[in-house]
């Protein structure tokens, strides 16, 4: 039998280990070590990988074999190995061990597990009271590490094929853990289809500085880099983000790591409040291409420490204090290169139609000619809401002030929980977009004048038609069906009697 295995089956796998703390201790809770820990075993599994092929390579010359291991990636402490903390499982301490081993993987590696001193593991710890008093938790991080070290769970690149099966495992668990956690994981996690919708519409290029203000994950973020790399062959692009939980922060940052994303710098913090990205001079950096999916109609977003902002980004007006989603507009559009920016942000249909304040920064967004498309998309398709949701596409330089509208709304694969985007779903809102032009009950282009008539509101349904007409019906036709099928059930009702009155004899 081949001793390799495939994505599912690794999924699959890793999703049965987290039997271990259910009944415990909450999914919320026990998300960090699930993820940290196969943080930890793969970074392991790829060390040992590598000095196993360094040792058939040079024979057993351990002082050679660390003179060439000091070319890796990443560096592992030895006493931070995974392996050695599997080899002390039965001893008492194993939560000190882990955290001790983390801290080591951490001062070793600079700046890769670290941004503005915050280090990756701050707010993640194994020797915690969360799992309970120190026998029973020694006993749950024994099982946790006899799990990870089973042969299904053996992760070098030798037997998984390459970085990105545990990259994409990784993914795939926050995702699982975002579905069945709700709202509030859903708020760091974009499912792996609008993520790739996202990117094709912003469509990176070689150079580009890519930016996501609420990067979560940064599940987004990263699918950005990868259309530079399959469009043209080339990992020139910068990725930029900043997110406010602590925790959340830390899965970017190790997400990153795991992707072999080096080229990146993402800052801890309140984005609205405290943005963080900033150049030299201390202004807001400007980005080719900035992309989010903000937390839906966030209350309290920071609405009284930003009255007087002094970065202007809200110069158009103030949202609401109990809906951010402007918030997240204004910051974003302030953040754009003045001649290629262009930006992709997820947003809920209110912000589409809503009055008062909101209104009035959307009309002045349209009047400056901004706002390039807007997409409806189908509902069910985030975690933590089942409200369908609109991309809003917007461009610092346009060749006409027109604005597409694309009802996408019905373009879905349905499935039992959650609705998906088909690839076929994404390339026709992609096509669509970039060919701009009116597909009937699908896509409209509309101008600036059409806009301003309807009050700048750009609810879909007001410029794409999408009303079928209604088949007429031949009433002499159904008439005569309807004749027959009497005629059918007199002659099934004589035939009955019959057989009732053969079995009335028979009796």
């Amino acid at each position: 039998m081949s001793n390799k295995i495939d994505q599912n089956r690794i999924n699959r796998v890793l999703w049965s280990v987290c039997d271990i703390f259910r009944g415990t201790i909450s999914p919320d809770t026990y998300k960090d070590f699930i993820l940290t820990m196969l943080f930890l075993k793969y970074i392991s599994d790829v060390w040992q990988d590598h000095y196993d092929n360094y040792k058939t390579e040079y024979g057993d010359e351990p002082e050679l074999i660390e003179e060439m291991m000091k070319n890796e990636r990443f560096v592992l402490p030895k006493k931070a190995s995974f392996y050695t903390l599997f080899q002390h499982r039965n001893e008492p301490g194993n939560g000190e061990r882990i955290d001790q081993a983390l801290h080591a993987i951490e001062e070793a590696n600079g700046t890769k597990l670290k941004d503005a001193g915050k280090s990756v593991f701050q707010d993640i710890t194994f020797n915690t009271d969360k799992l309970g008093e120190e026998k029973q938790k020694n006993g749950i991080l024994k099982y946790l590490l006899a799990e990870f070290a089973s042969a299904e769970l053996d992760l070098k690149p030798s037997r998984i094929g390459g970085l990105d099966v545990i990259g994409n495992a990784y993914e795939y668990l926050i995702g699982k853990f975002a579905a069945n956690s709700g709202q509030k994981a859903g708020e760091y996690y974009t499912p792996p289809e609008v993520s790739d919708l996202m990117a094709e519409l912003l469509d990176p290029q070689p150079g580009d500085t890519i930016c996501d203000p609420a990067c979560g994950s940064a599940s987004l973020l990263m699918k950005c880099g990868r259309k530079v790399v399959q469009n043209h062959d080339s990992k020139q692009y910068e990725l930029y983000g900043q997110e406010a939980i602590g925790s959340t922060w830390s899965l970017a940052k190790m997400n990153m790591f795991l992707h072999g994303e080096d080229n990146h710098k993402i800052e801890w913090g309140d984005t609205i409040r405290n943005p963080k990205l900033l150049d030299k001079k201390g202004n807001l950096k400007l980005f080719d291409i900035v992309t989010a999916n903000p937390p839906f109609s966030l209350d309290k977003w920071g609405h009284s420490d930003v009255e007087s902002d002094k970065f202007g980004r809200f110069r158009r007006g103030l949202p609401p204090k109990t809906k951010g989603d402007y918030a997240f507009i204004s910051h974003m559009i302030e953040t754009l290169q003045p001649k290629t920016g262009r930006m992709g942000v997820v947003v809920p249909h209110g912000v589409l139609f809503r009055g008062s304040s909101e209104g009035k920064i959307r009309q002045k967004l349209i009047e400056e000619n901004l706002l390039d498309a807007v997409i409806g998309l189908p509902e069910k398709l985030f975690f933590g809401t089942g409200i369908p949701a609109a991309i809003l596409i917007f461009k610092k330089q346009k060749i006409d002030d027109k604005v597409l509208f694309i009802d996408a709304s019905r373009e879905f694969k349905a499935s039992k929980n959650q609705n998906l985007l088909s690839a076929e779903n994404i390339a026709k809102i992609v096509k669509t977009y970039r060919d701009g032009e009116n597909v009937d009950k699908y896509a409209y282009l509309a101008s600036l004048q059409q806009i301003r008539d309807n009050d700048y509101n750009l609810n879909i349904t007001r410029y794409v038609d999408t009303f079928e007409e209604e088949q007429e019906i031949d009433l002499m036709a159904v008439r005569a069906e309807r004749k027959q099928l009497q005629a059918q059930l007199a002659e099934l009702e004589l035939e009955m009697a019959k057989y009732l009155k053969e079995l009335g004899d028979g009796a």
